[in-house]
């Protein structure tokens, strides 16, 4: 399944399917959060352009992002990994991926994502970050370090309407001087950082 009428007809209904379960939620851990549908398409988007190779997405949480990605990876001959904490959470995704027929371009990895991070030794041209905001800025060290040099972009998402939860987070990295970065009023908010230079 392909970015057709057919994927996106069935990937609208996952998403509603995932909000109502989230209203029916008052423990915020207990919902899905999935991303935004314009911020999904944004980041399909930015695969295409980038002609991305390599994608990390660090909060799989039931896929809905991960479709996304993946379909996209499609068209640009990649791969996507992606972390989640939860078990339960990851193979449901798994199981939208195979309905998709997307499985085969993703790598599935249940754990703490800190630990995914500080073994990693692979570069990325795309890093999607939406996870537990607190645990970013322990993140960074390990972020810059597998972001790709030659043009890789790390998106943050919720950066608007969390933008509290995030603020530690955006002024370590501003303050690194190192990277440019923007901000995008697509969805909940997405931040984009990238490096000033480039090593090719």
């Amino acid at each position: 399944m392909s970015m057709s009428q057919q994927f996106k007809a069935r990937i609208n209904d996952l998403y509603v399917s995932f909000k109502k379960h989230d209203v029916t939620q008052k423990d915020r851990l207990r919902r899905y959060r999935n991303i935004e549908p314009d911020s999904a398409q944004f980041l399909a988007m930015q695969i295409r352009i980038q002609k991305s190779k390599k994608v990390l997405e660090i909060g799989t949480s039931t896929g809905y992002s991960t479709l996304w990605l993946a379909d996209a990876l499609q068209v640009t001959q990649g791969q996507l990994t992606t972390l989640e904490i939860d078990a339960a959470r990851s193979q449901q995704a798994q199981q939208f991926a195979q309905e998709f027929g997307l499985d085969s371009l993703i790598q599935f990895w249940v754990g703490d994502a800190k630990n995914y991070l500080a073994e990693c030794t692979e570069k990325y041209d795309l890093i999607l970050l939406d996870a537990e905001r607190d645990a970013y800025v322990d993140y960074w060290s390990d972020l810059k370090r597998l972001l790709s040099k030659q043009g890789g972009v790390l998106i943050v998402d919720n950066v608007i309407s969390h933008a509290e939860e995030v603020k530690t987070f955006t002024q370590l990295v501003k303050e690194e001087g190192n990277y440019l970065v923007s901000t995008l009023s697509l969805g909940a908010g997405l931040l984009l950082i990238t490096a000033k230079d480039y090593d090719f």
